[in-house]
């Protein structure tokens, strides 16, 4: 019970540690499960028995899970874990992604697999089955470790996107890839890769995809004909994760990882109601298991397989993945690409392993161990330095190396608006064509819908979550616009995000009662002292255009000001410099002291009378 109730709570702290430290939760937690595995065997505990025990030994009469039990329940805690990862993926984001993601997860991941297989084989002596099971096991890196590393580098959203999604994307690859080798090892035999393994990997694709489609389907017709009561939707969809999982296993064996996924991706594209909720509980299920099979996986490993690394033959072999097979996938994977050399450079030093790799590792090394395959061993040992070796240099290093490629947004230039009404959609299009990133974020369907017709990236969240905190794609971001017809939720926007997205300055709308106090308006009062979001609704349906007007000087920067004051359908917006810069009106800089060449006051509404050039 108390190794039991430890892990839960060892796994959570680790979690906790690793939010404070803005590093990845599998650092802490591997290093926890050496902590209380193998390194209290040998130096902490008295008796020389781990303090955590996952699998029981007979001899001492200490352990949590008898016989094969253990991988079982790795088995079924990964099958969660990937479902959740299939539930992320919509096929309209991966439309946007572009040519590059398609390359990464295709030839990125060949040139990884056959290189990481051949430097295995000679540097280990390892057989070539062995060797590209281990390579194959390594090609996923996994959002869970590469999200919490780009969370906190402002970088360029194209940068952002590549890495979030080519981690979202191989992760159900590189398991496809590891169960195709496994098979070849277990059914082939001596015989290599033989026509019984082939035969097997055609069931595992078939009954997988069949399984995941067809429950997938049935489980959402279910919850959209309120056929499962709400306060039931969760488990109900766990246990049909874990029904599926366990099925497919039936009719094919390792096919259940592959169903998983299936399930996810088809549910996360399809017209399934309260498919957030399921997201966020899958997502906290996912915390939890993660953090217990991650302590439960680094203990299990004993000091021998440890020291089966202790060689200068290791040091070349993470050298030669991390240094040159990942780089060269990357170049080869973005020529002729948009992306820079820079951008490049970065994009092969960021490439940390995840639960996936360490999860199956550790079943598929000790299943073969078992069947007593030759070098077997070296499979678990192998990948966990790969996986803790990557994690940890690039939580250490990888904010250093984005300054040193020069891909490190020294200031975030992009800019979230909340709220997308038509006043918002009508700014952001005006603020997308001039080259700034904007994003919309709305709950309303409807208005996040009409902002992705008109090709703005729109996210629809509820400003209460915490969602926006994860989305690693803001990281460009450093101006929040507050631009709802709420004045409770612009301040609880301004208030809540305004120190993770406002770096450069956080704007909200006046409210009726400000206005009519001209002296008490807030310092982040947005475009002037006399107009709400009713003004501006209303100035945008009478005339909905945006319009830029040349200023000559400071003083007729004031008086055009002012003009919009006066007139009823005018509202001033931004001033646009030579470089195309765009500076926000707010009520703390009303006057300008100085006006530079080419400047323009943008605004919305009425055109003056003068010449105006018209942008919407």
């Amino acid at each position: 019970m108390l190794e039991l109730a430890g892990i839960i709570i060892l796994g959570i702290l680790a979690q906790w540690v690793a939010w404070k430290l803005k590093i990845p939760a599998i650092l802490p937690l591997i290093l926890i499960g050496l902590l209380v595995g193998p390194i209290a065997a040998e130096f902490l505990s008295e008796d020389g028995n781990k303090w955590i025990e996952p699998i029981w030994d007979e001899e001492k009469k200490k352990g949590l899970f008898p016989g094969e039990s253990l991988f079982n329940f790795v088995s079924l805690a990964i099958s969660i874990i990937l479902f959740e990862g299939g539930l992320t993926l919509k096929r309209a984001e991966i439309k946007n992604v572009g040519p590059v993601i398609t390359k990464l997860i295709t030839l990125g991941t060949a040139v990884t697999f056959f290189g990481a297989g051949i430097v295995a084989h000679f540097i280990f002596n390892l057989s070539w089955e062995l060797s590209f099971l281990f390579s194959g096991l390594i090609i996923v890196t996994g959002p869970t470790v590469i999200t919490p590393i780009l969370r906190n580098i402002p970088l360029k959203k194209d940068i952002s996107t590549v890495l979030k999604w080519e981690g979202i994307l191989i992760d159900p690859i590189g398991a496809l890839v590891a169960v195709l080798m496994f098979e070849f090892i277990s059914v082939g035999g001596d015989s290599g890769f033989t026509k019984t393994a082939l035969i097997e990997f055609g069931k595992i694709i078939l009954f997988g995809t069949t399984f995941g489609f067809t429950f997938a389907h049935a489980l959402a017709f279910a919850v959209n004909k309120k056929l499962i009561p709400h306060y039931l939707l969760n488990v109900v969809s766990l246990s049909t994760v874990l029904l599926v999982f366990v099925e497919s296993e039936i009719f094919a064996h390792e096919s259940g990882l592959l169903a998983v996924v299936v399930m996810g991706m088809v549910l996360a594209n399809g017209k399934l109601e309260n498919i957030k909720e399921l997201l966020y509980f899958k997502e906290s299920l996912s915390v939890l298991l993660i953090s217990i099979l991650f302590i439960l996986l680094a203990a299990n490993i004993n000091k021998d397989d440890l020291m089966l690394l202790y060689n200068w033959q290791t040091a070349i072999l993470f050298a030669l993945v991390v240094f040159v097979i990942r780089p060269l996938g990357v170049f080869l994977s973005t020529m002729n690409s948009k992306l820079k050399t820079n951008e490049k450079l970065f994009i092969s030093w960021v490439g940390p392993r995840g639960i996936v790799a360490a999860g199956i590792a550790s079943l598929f090394g000790s299943k073969l161990a078992k069947q007593g395959v030759e070098g077997a061993e070296y499979i678990t040992p192998l990948v966990f330095m790969i996986v803790l070796g990557t994690v940890l240099l690039n939580a250490t290093t990888a904010r250093l190396f984005a300054k040193m490629v020069g891909v490190f947004l020294t200031k975030s230039e992009g800019i979230l608006i909340v709220g997308a009404s038509k006043v918002s959609r009508l700014l952001g299009h005006y603020l997308k064509n001039n080259g700034r990133h904007v994003v919309l974020i709305d709950s309303n369907q409807s208005n996040i819908k009409k902002a992705q017709e008109l090709g703005l990236e729109a996210i629809s969240t509820d400003i209460y979550s915490n969602t926006l905190t994860d989305n690693i794609e803001l990281n460009d971001v450093g101006y929040l616009i507050a631009l709802t017809g709420n004045s409770g939720i612009n301040k609880y926007a301004i208030d809540k995000f305004g120190a993770e997205f406002g770096e450069n300055g956080s704007f909200r709308l006046v409210t009726k009662e400000e206005m009519l106090d001209e002296n008490n308006n807030p310092v982040e009062g947005l475009f002037s002292s006399t107009d709400d979001y009713n003004s501006l609704t209303e100035v945008t349906r009478k005339y909905p255009s945006i319009q830029e007007i040349d200023i000559n000087d400071a003083a007729h920067y004031n008086s055009l000001i002012e003009q919009t004051n006066l007139e009823k359908y005018t509202i001033p917006l931004f001033i646009k410099k030579e470089d195309g810069e765009l500076d926000i009106i707010s009520l703390k800089d009303t006057k300008l002291e100085e006006v530079g060449k080419n400047w323009k006051l943008v605004y919305l509404g009425k055109p003056f009378d003068v010449e105006v050039t018209e942008t919407n």
